[in-house]
């Protein structure tokens, strides 16, 4: 349905994620995928969805060759939690502590996504309250050491063992927790679309 209504741009998806390019798949569009190393930094003064918007404007602003019909997509994923955001783990031992964190609480998962062409730049957010139970270090290492989820923001997959055994509930999208606001983009694009 989308596919039609885009078919005179070329939409660039920048992002290495195996979960979002399926995620494109299944929104049935056509793209092609463009990676460019950006250093992820931003400043302490930035809060909650400011630094994914901040950080997903980052990686597009690395693209400075886009052509007439060009949507470039970016996106950025964090998990806040008590007023600071927790990206992905350096090691096992920041997995561990990062996890032991999240045992028993309340979290936010925040994702921002970036559309920019050469005449406009939007960039969209989400917001989903995830809720775990109490979980054991014994619980924490298996699922560490069998997953190994050291490339995902709060250092667990919603989609994985950790979420079928250790989420109560989740207020919100879904998909925005696995890392893209699936209904955001289509939205957005919808939007671009019919401009």
């Amino acid at each position: 349905m989308l596919r039609e209504k885009l078919k005179n741009y070329n939409i660039i998806l920048a992002s290495g994620s195996p979960r979002r390019q399926a995620f494109f798949k299944e929104l049935d569009l056509d793209f092609t995928i463009q990676v460019k190393e950006v250093k992820e930094v931003y400043s302490e003064k930035l809060k909650h969805s400011k630094i994914t918007d901040y950080l997903s404007q980052l990686k597009a602003s690395v693209f400075t060759n886009l052509s007439e019909n060009d949507i470039l997509i970016t996106s950025d994923t964090i998990v806040w939690k008590d007023e600071k955001a927790m990206g992905k783990p350096k090691d096992f031992e920041e997995a561990t502590e990062m996890l032991l964190d999240l045992s028993g609480q309340m979290h936010e998962v925040i994702t921002s996504v970036c559309f920019t062409s050469k005449e406009f730049q939007k960039t969209v957010n989400d917001v989903t309250k995830v809720w775990f139970k109490t979980i054991s270090e014994a619980e924490i290492d298996y699922y560490l050491k069998t997953y190994k989820p050291f490339d995902k923001a709060g250092s667990y997959g919603i989609q994985e063992w950790i979420g079928y055994i250790g989420i109560e509930k989740i207020e919100g999208c879904y998909f925005n927790v696995m890392g893209l606001p699936t209904r955001l983009v289509y939205k957005t694009l919808t939007q671009i679309a019919d401009r």
